[in-house]
């Protein structure tokens, strides 16, 4: 069954103008999909409605379909109250590392936030937080979706993009479909395929070996789990269809079969 799939505006980082004084290899696209959908926790920045201020904490972050990023927190909170008072918040994802923070790429999204209660957001929040099983379902938690406006990405010295968040968001026709068709692949390669995400993760990737899980899918990748770590594995083109993942799949399997044995 074909699932249709919606590129945004600008689907690859050739649909933008590149500035020339940045490096060639720079792919902010590519790199803000990266981080949106590997962090897993990030700096939610809300408005005090009694002071103004801006108020920041830290929260586990998971993604929709689309990308579009969405948080499990308490009513009681002071964040949850805030939002509730004004949707405006903003949310910065940084891949952190070795050395220099500033470094290291980091995507900061301005969002719009509102309550929602879609099943599919619960089977997809404990797939990149497991641990989250102990609270998701006490009666002060919901999902707040973090609809983002803008993106400013910072990739390191001389490497910085601003534009609209629809950039590195998935437009999917068919939500249903795609919901369908991504849990059965997912299913698939943990089950069957233990061996190809290991590659996945150590050849193309250069990752530690371990096991190795998909938790996520998506038209432009795949991502990828063992314990804390996470990995996000780019497809060289977005998939419209489940043959079309197939061959992909097949291909950088086959490519990292090639690559471990150089």
């Amino acid at each position: 069954m074909t699932t249709p799939l919606t590129p945004g505006p600008a689907a690859s980082a050739n649909a933008i103008a590149r500035d020339p004084r940045q490096p060639a290899d720079f792919d902010p696209l590519t790199l803000g999909r990266q981080l949106l959908r590997k962090v897993r926790v990030g700096a939610l920045g809300t408005l005090d409605p009694a002071t103004g201020y801006p108020f920041v904490t830290l929260t586990s972050v998971a993604t929709d379909l689309d990308g579009t990023p969405f948080i499990l927190i308490s009513r009681l909170s002071q964040h949850t109250q805030n939002l509730l008072a004004d949707q405006r918040a903003s949310l910065m994802l940084s891949q952190g590392g070795k050395g220099d923070p500033l470094a290291h790429p980091r995507l900061t999204l301005q969002v719009m936030a509102e309550p929602d209660q879609a099943p599919r957001l619960r089977h997809r929040f404990l797939a990149r937080h497991p641990k989250a099983q102990i609270y998701v379902d006490f009666p002060d938690f919901a999902f707040f979706r973090l609809k983002p406006l803008s993106l400013h990405l910072n990739g390191g010295f001389a490497r910085a993009f601003d534009g609209p968040a629809e950039l590195i968001l998935s437009t999917i026709a068919d939500p249903a479909a795609f919901e369908a068709l991504e849990r059965s692949a997912i299913e698939h390669l943990n089950a069957d395929h233990a061996e190809a995400l290991a590659l996945y993760a150590t050849v193309l990737l250069d990752l530690p070996p371990g096991k190795w899980r998909a938790t996520g899918l998506d038209p432009d990748g795949l991502d990828l789990a063992m314990g804390d770590l996470t990995a996000r594995l780019p497809f060289p083109e977005r998939f419209e269809d489940a043959g079309q993942l197939r061959v992909i799949l097949k291909q950088l399997a086959d490519k990292a079969r090639e690559e471990a044995q150089l």
